[in-house]
């Protein structure tokens, strides 16, 4: 297979042989100035003076005398204008002008480059804002804000004529505007190289000002144009890949007595193509990988064309290692590197810090990003017992002089928004950039990548300083993060690689005028290739089509081209498609390839495939732990020590969770509580009320007695909820709502036990939240297990003992009656009449009293009074026992020596009741 450029350069080396320093040619892209210099070389037979090559955006600068300047310094200065035609008290800040001045800048590129007459265009495009029947600025009566807007439509032809001459004195332009002036000066260009021969090689969509530069040249020098299409595409007047070239073959006065060079005929010869449908972007990259296996390493004249370049880090993850040697054109972008997210994350900090106070969170995901910890090893303890006194104190909010012994001179990492300049905060960020450069040039962290990240970064940080000096228009951390966003969308590091040699990896536009025997394209998705209608312009669709300025439709043809061009050579194609595409990732398969398939060449071999990664469907199984003699052994510490209910409870509700978390010892780690949970909530009502109760112990308690509770309360719900939680002098949100219902959960029981007294019930105080540990004397075992836990309150009424177990949840009447024995150590349901009957058993071994009755107190449920244990013998409603007795501690002592028993039975494994993702 001959290449286009390889047939061009033949043509242009026997034509022109002796004349090739005279040449200039101008090709589409630097990366095919590259590509038909190698051509040019492989043919030339003697040292000769090389024609001059370059890309139509160099020739266009040339023509026009300006310079391009970037996307951000072109918003700045197109700002200054901005402020000098808009009164002061209606201009916006720079953060807010930059939401639709990107816009505006692409409409005058457009507007530009199509060479629209503006005085006309601006005028239609306000008459049109102004005469939009179903507009809200549409009425008689308009606001201020609706004047305000109409008014910016009408000065738009103002701002455009300023903003060029503005950029015309200081010799710089936007792609448009340099267009427009190389227009104009083309004439005078020709006259003054009156002996140099132009070539124009490889175009296809030409806006305005390039149709009328090339006429130009054509019509009045011997400048020729050479073309790359099919004859297939120019013969059918549907298909959008013709759609330009046959427009200029019909409509250009030069072709009329002149060739329309190269149109060729290989699109039509034998071609193996692979539709390919991959689950998501991760999985077109590793399929890429798996075709790139099967070529066994015999990548040369191969190419992966990246439909969506986010793709670029995953294909190279996926490349198999036998193949050593890549070419990749777009370079890996900077924002996709950590420091990028690492600054971003400061800015994001930085902007949300108020009065010298930093919320928790932020300061913990500062200090625990890796690159923040490789520039502060020096205070790494400081920095531990920060965060461990954040934990353990509960700080959802952490003062700015806390954080100075972490704060590197020059290098900060919190600063005090109040005090700070955008100056400083960017002199900040180069200062922690030479800091983590001293850190990845030591011994112990050499990183040279990380080094030439850090390179790229002090340039763009480098830039937004000289902008910031220059300008003075960034107003705040909020408008400089955007800035750098920006600045950062179109920054790459470059790879180091052979142009020509070994596998080319490339964006669709890079692939221009380039050919290759194996052509392997990712993500063939609408939304991606193509486009589809993505419209970032304020100019109607109608006024576009009037003026002939671009649609989607014109950009769908483009890619059209692109898409059959890169297959017109090749022999083995691999159109690789995401079948799984979300908003994000493009659409459902593109109609690129239904064209493909439904207008099928004869000798075209295609087969269609969706490919799957192969997943192995694991049988799900319980999860299961034996007990071997270790487990024995670390069962009878405990059981020496003794079992608490509420670890038995846990037993029975999931075997494997009382392993991991009493046997094991494993327990959650310890996070700061934002809002209050509900288990530290409960803890401040129980020491609350112990603190009430307990100098009542052996008391018989009065309405004094809670009326002198009722005056404390405030003072001692505060004072345990800084004991548990965090001072209540800054309370807010959600956790003053929390403190205000502990408070009420106590008044509402305090007025519960005033309604006890008042019925005439007396009421005796014998223990509260007492340690409690009793022998479980089991004839199977030759060792000892007690049963040990803290009984909340135990009173007595009118003489019955009464075992009382506080709940903050929500219990009913219904959680603590039982019908059978066996389910109280078989259904978690029951755990609470389990728990009570625990408390009993303790009780009885340990004081004189034999008979009780016990229940619950259920904060949420405070109207249903002392919910008690019952046994359920009948059918009747009345055929309950509330007592505790000889019988009911008899039957209990049965169930709970069962599960004793299991607890220790070498055969019972700790067997997940259910299956579910562990923390471990």
């Amino acid at each position: 297979m001959k290449s286009f450029l390889a047939q061009v350069a033949s043509e242009i080396y026997s034509k022109h042989k002796e004349q090739l320093p005279n040449l200039a040619i101008i090709l589409p892209s630097k990366r095919a100035v590259t590509f038909l210099k190698n051509e040019l070389l492989n043919l030339v037979e003697k040292t000769t003076i090389a024609p001059k090559i370059i890309s139509i955006e160099e020739f266009i600068q040339e023509l026009a005398n300006l310079k391009l300047a970037s996307n951000i310094q072109l918003s700045f200065e197109l700002y200054e204008v901005y402020k000098k035609i808009t009164p002061e008290n209606e201009q916006e800040d720079f953060y807010a002008f930059t939401s639709w001045s990107q816009t505006i800048l692409q409409d005058f590129n457009e507007i530009d480059r199509y060479l629209i007459d503006t005085e006309t265009f601006f005028s239609h495009l306000f008459n049109i804002k102004e005469l939009d029947q179903f507009h809200w600025t549409n009425a008689d009566d308009k606001t201020l804000l609706q004047k305000k807007y109409l008014k910016f439509w009408e000065k738009l032809n103002v701002y455009y004529t300023v903003y060029n001459e503005h950029l015309q004195k200081k010799g710089i332009g936007y792609q448009g505007m340099i267009y427009r002036e190389a227009n104009d000066n083309v004439e005078y260009y020709i006259q003054n190289n009156i002996n140099s021969t132009h070539l124009f090689i490889g175009f296809n969509a030409l806006n305005n000002a390039e149709k009328s530069i090339i006429q130009e040249f054509l019509t009045n020098t011997n400048a020729e144009v050479f073309w790359d299409i099919d004859q297939k595409f120019m013969d059918n007047k549907d298909h959008d890949a013709g759609l330009f070239l046959r427009n200029y073959k019909a409509a250009w006065p030069y072709f009329k007595n002149k060739e329309f060079k190269n149109i060729s005929n290989h699109f039509s010869e034998e071609k193996n193509i692979e539709i390919i449908g991959v689950p998501k972007n991760i999985g077109q990259a590793k399929y890429v990988g798996k075709i790139l296996g099967k070529l066994q390493g015999s990548i040369k004249n191969t190419a992966i064309v990246l439909g969506n370049e986010n793709l670029l880090a995953p294909i190279l993850n996926s490349i198999p290692s036998e193949i050593n040697k890549a070419n990749i054109t777009s370079g890996f972008p900077l924002d996709l590197s950590p420091f990028a997210s690492f600054f971003e994350t400061l800015f994001e900090i930085w902007e949300k810090n108020t009065d010298g106070v930093w919320y928790y969170q932020d300061v913990i995901n500062i200090l625990s990003n890796p690159i923040s910890y490789s520039m502060t090893t020096d205070t790494a303890e400081e920095i531990q017992q920060l965060i461990e006194k954040i934990k353990n104190q509960n700080l959802i909010y952490i003062k700015q002089s806390e954080l100075e012994t972490i704060n590197k001179t020059g290098a900060k990492l919190f600063i005090n928004k109040k005090d700070t300049t955008i100056s400083s905060v960017i002199d900040n960020c180069l200062a922690i950039i030479l800091s983590l450069k001293n850190t990845y040039t030591s011994e112990e962290q050499k990183n040279p990548l990380f080094l030439e990240y850090l390179y790229r970064f002090y340039e763009v940080f480098n830039q937004l300083k000289t902008f910031n000096a220059e300008y003075n228009t960034i107003t705040g951390i909020k408008a400089l993060k955007k800035i750098y966003s920006e600045l950062l969308a179109s920054e790459t590091i470059d790879f180091k690689g052979e142009p020509l040699e070994g596998l080319q990896i490339m964006g669709m536009l890079e692939s221009r005028n380039l050919d290759f025997e194996t052509v392997i394209i990712t993500s063939v998705n609408e939304g991606i290739l193509p486009t589809g209608k993505t419209n970032n312009s304020f100019i109607p669709f109608d006024l576009k089509t009037v003026f002939g300025l671009p649609t989607y439709k014109e950009k769908d043809a483009i890619y059209s081209y692109h898409f059959y061009r890169l297959l017109q050579r090749a022999k083995n194609i691999y159109l690789v498609y995401n079948t799984e595409p979300d908003a994000l990732e493009g659409g459902e398969k593109s109609r690129l390839l239904q064209q493909l398939t439904m207008l099928k060449e004869e000798k075209h071999a295609i087969t269609e495939i969706v490919a799957s990664p192969t997943i192995k469907n694991n049988t799900l199984e319980l999860s299961t732990i034996t007990k071997d003699e270790n487990v024995i052994h670390r069962l009878k510490e405990i059981a020496a020590k003794g079992f608490s209910p509420t670890s038995l409870s846990n037993y029975v509700r999931n075997p494997l969770d009382f392993y991991t978390q009493s046997v094991l010892g494993i327990r959650e780690t310890e996070e700061v509580e934002e809002t209050i949970a509900a288990n530290t909530l409960g803890t401040i009502v129980h020491d609350t009320l112990e603190s009430f109760y307990k100098p009542l112990e052996g008391k018989f308690i009065s309405i004094e007695d809670l009326n002198k509770m009722r005056k404390e309360l405030n003072k001692e719900v505060a004072n345990h909820f800084s004991k548990s939680y965090t001072e209540t002098t800054d309370l807010r949100g959600k956790n003053l709502i929390s403190f205000h219902v502990a408070k009420r959960y106590i008044q509402n029981f305090l007025n519960f036990e005033e309604n006890r007294l008042k019925s005439g019930k007396q009421i005796k105080i014998l223990q509260i939240e007492s340690n409690l540990r009793a022998l479980i004397p089991i004839q199977a075992l030759d060792f000892p297990v007690y049963i040990r836990g803290k009984v909340d309150r135990v009173e007595e009424v009118d003489g019955t003992i009464n075992i009382i177990d506080y709940k903050t949840g929500k219990v009913e009447q219904k959680d603590v009656s039982i019908t059978d024995w066996k389910i109280l150590t078989e259904d978690y349901k029951y755990s609470k009449a389990f728990q009570i009957l625990c408390y009993a058993y303790m009780i009885q071994s340990e004081t004189i009293y034999n008979e009780f009755e016990g229940g619950i107190i259920s904060f949420k449920n405070i109207k249903g009074g002392l919910l008690k244990f019952n046994f359920k013998y009948g059918s009747k409603h009345n055929e309950r026992q509330y007592k505790i007795d000889a019988e009911i501690q008899s039957k209990y002592k049965v169930e709970l020596e069962k599960l004793i028993l299991d607890i220790f039975n070498k055969e019972t494994p700790f067997q997940e009741k259910e299956i579910k993702t562990h923390a471990y």
